[in-house]
This record gives structure tokens, sequence and C-alpha cells, in this order.
């Protein structure tokens, strides 16, 4: 049990590093509450909450993904290589690329039932 206790720990302090150091996982996390609330607000089904649930948490993912790509890159190198400049911008773009998907999502989620709101 003391080791999983050991791993749970390490697992929250890499979370609190995020929250600390990674503005872009706090405005994540700023944006994933306002979708809450709003969810909240226009009552969403149970599958819709399983995509918003399953959305939020993987763009924290993927952004805690990046940071720590980013951190590994600082710590083999800290010249600058094209190599190192690749899988910084590379790891940035899937971040990128997750962010407008999630756009996407939620605005399937959320402009049918604003919508309806006004019909």
């Amino acid at each position: 049990m003391r080791i999983h206790t050991i791993s749970f720990r390490h697992a929250w302090d890499g979370v609190w590093h995020a929250w600390l150091t990674q503005p872009n996982f706090r405005v994540h996390l700023t944006f994933a509450s306002l979708a809450i609330i709003l969810a909240i607000l226009l009552k969403l089904d149970h599958w819709e909450w399983m995509v918003l649930t399953m959305t939020i948490t993987l763009g924290l993912v993927v952004e805690m993904i990046n940071t720590a790509l980013e951190s590994v890159v600082d710590l083999v190198t800290t010249e600058w290589k094209i190599s190192a400049k690749m899988a910084k911008d590379v790891s940035a773009g899937a971040m990128l690329v997750y962010a407008i998907g999630s756009i996407v999502v939620g605005a399937l989620l959320f402009i049918p039932k604003i919508l309806w709101l006004y019909t």
C-alpha cells in the first residue's frame, strides 16, 4: 500500500506543478470550469456529460504531456538544436490541434442547447 501512496503523491505533485508553473494549464482549467457551469445551466444529458468530461480530461492530459516533453528536451540539451525545436513545436502543435477539436466538441454540445432556448 505504501508504494501506491508514494506513487499517488508524486502524481499529485505533477498536477500541482502544472497548476503552479503552466499558465496554459490554468487557462484550460478556467475554460473547463466555465464549460461545466454552462453544462449545468443548459442541463446536459448523461451522454453529453460523458463527452464533456472526456474532452476536458484529455485536454488537461495533453497539456501535461506537452509540459513534460518540453522539460525533458530542456534537460537533454541547453543549446539550440533543430531536433529539440521540432520536438517542442510538435508537442505544442498537438495541444493546439486538441484545443481546436475541443472547441468543435463544445460547439456541438452547447450551440444546439443555446439555440433551443431561443426558439
